[in-house]
């Protein structure tokens, strides 16, 4: 397959993972993650022999989900070990086929929590020999709200099993619920936080006015092969598709999409018969795009680490790649944010001519100030006309609309909601210390 020599974290992963430790691993996106805990499982299963179940691995969204399990057939090419994807949005007949296929048999699944869960709750897989858990972009997936949906997975498992953790970021969080479930695991951190080195990364100091016609004029500027546009919200992305599909060969990715929808856009974006994508953090993960040339992130991320993110989409494994971010005023405490986080310094490109002025960047600015920018339109002035005068009149005052009692202090009480128990349709079985050693399951009393 081309693979000469490991990438860092798949030479210090790997030899942990082959002596059956609990693994936490952080390393930036595009370093071969993935290759390092698919090829030590797949060699374990292949010399043991396995035919049953044998390792869990659970991915945020459904794009990884199906590409970890498109890597693992073809690293999985000659040892005849298969993988199902498990995965929600699909219509009755993709959840028969799974269904079908669980019941048929595989080494491996790859699923999202949410479709795992509901196939758990009907009875239809059994996890009894199962012996590797694997969380990939365990980050994300506590993003997304995962985080209870996964203790209920891991109370389903075997308590003899293997745990590894990967993820592209370790903020306190993640360590703190990775204990819930890993028995006294390993550390590897490699450039945490950090950028690849083959990313030449920019900004511009723009007005919400301006990005329209500045989106424009990048995209203008050479026949580009591979890009994708990262907006904040799926509105804003259908809004900017509308704008640029009149100019571009593009395509818009959003949640509301359906599957099918979904996996036509991506194949088109990989065959590059697509040239241009645009869409919002749900492909931020994921993605492995040979050739992705620019990354324009259209606003500028709320979380540094997802700045990590959209940016490791090019550059990957030691290639070339550029990334630009818009950020206006109201949003320079973030970007401010993403350059201590990343350790370094971006670069402020100055307005393609014809541009009005943009706003000063200081990156000091305060969280939350109201960004009203020019009064045009358009931030893109051919006649360079300025000095037009804001002449909106302020709102009028309005009277505190809480009760005296409120502004006393007073409040009515609120009757505190009882903790569900969790639900399980089977008890998780009581096994004897292993070769994993003695570990608890996330509802075991202390």
């Amino acid at each position: 397959m081309g693979f000469e020599k490991p990438t860092p974290i798949q030479e210090k992963a790997i030899p942990v993972i082959m002596e059956n430790r609990d693994l936490i691993a952080c390393a930036q996106t595009g370093t071969g993650k993935t290759a390092a805990f698919i090829l030590p499982i797949l060699n374990k299963i292949s010399k043991n022999g396995s035919s049953t179940l044998n390792t869990l691995i659970l991915a945020p969204t459904r794009e990884l989900a199906i590409q970890i399990d498109q890597q693992i057939q073809g690293f999985a090419y000659f040892l005849g070990i298969s993988s199902i994807p498990i995965y929600g949005g699909g219509d009755g007949i993709v959840w028969e086929q799974q269904k079908k296929a669980l019941e048929t048999g595989a080494e491996i699944i790859v699923a999202t929590p949410g479709r795992l869960i509901a196939l758990l709750a009907g009875g239809k897989i059994d996890l009894t020999t199962l012996e590797h858990l694997i969380l990939d972009e365990a980050d994300r997936m506590m993003d997304m709200g995962f985080s209870d949906d996964i203790l209920k997975i891991v109370n389903y498992l075997p308590k003899d099993r293997q745990t590894v953790l990967f993820s592209a970021t370790m903020p306190p969080k993640i360590r703190q619920f990775s204990m819930k479930f890993l028995n006294n695991p390993a550390e590897i951190s490699i450039a945490m936080g950090k950028t690849a080195d083959g990313v030449t990364q920019a900004m511009y100091s723009v007005y919400d006015t301006q990005k329209e016609e500045l989106v424009k004029n990048i995209l203008s500027q050479k026949a580009y092969e591979a890009v994708i546009i990262f907006a904040s919200t799926k509105d804003k992305v259908k809004s900017l598709f509308k704008v640029l599909k009149k100019h571009f060969d593009i395509e818009a990715f959003h949640s509301d999409l359906e599957q099918i929808e979904r996996e036509k856009i991506m194949s088109a974006f990989k065959n590059k018969s697509v040239k241009i994508l645009i869409g919002t953090d749900i492909i931020s993960r994921g993605i492995d795009v040979v050739g992705i040339e620019l990354i324009i992130n259209y606003d500028t991320p709320s979380d540094p680490e997802d700045y990590v993110h959209r940016v490791g989409r090019t550059a990957r494994a030691d290639a070339k790649g550029e990334a630009i971010t818009f950020v206006n005023p109201k949003d320079q405490y973030k970007f401010d944010n993403i350059e201590k986080l990343i350790g370094m310094k971006i670069t402020q490109n100055p307005l393609p001519e014809g541009f009005e002025t943009g706003p000063t960047y200081t990156g000091t600015a305060t969280k939350g100030k109201a960004d009203y920018g020019s009064n045009k339109k358009s931030g893109f002035n051919k006649n360079k006309k300025s000095g037009s005068v804001d002449k909106r009149k302020p709102f009028p005052k309005r009277e505190n609309s809480r009760t005296e009692n409120q502004k006393e202090g007073h409040s009515r009480p609120v009757e505190a909601k009882k903790s569900a128990e969790p639900k399980f349709t089977t008890e998780p079985k009581e096994v004897k210390p292993g070769k994993f050693g003695v570990r608890k399951n996330a509802i075991d009393p202390e």
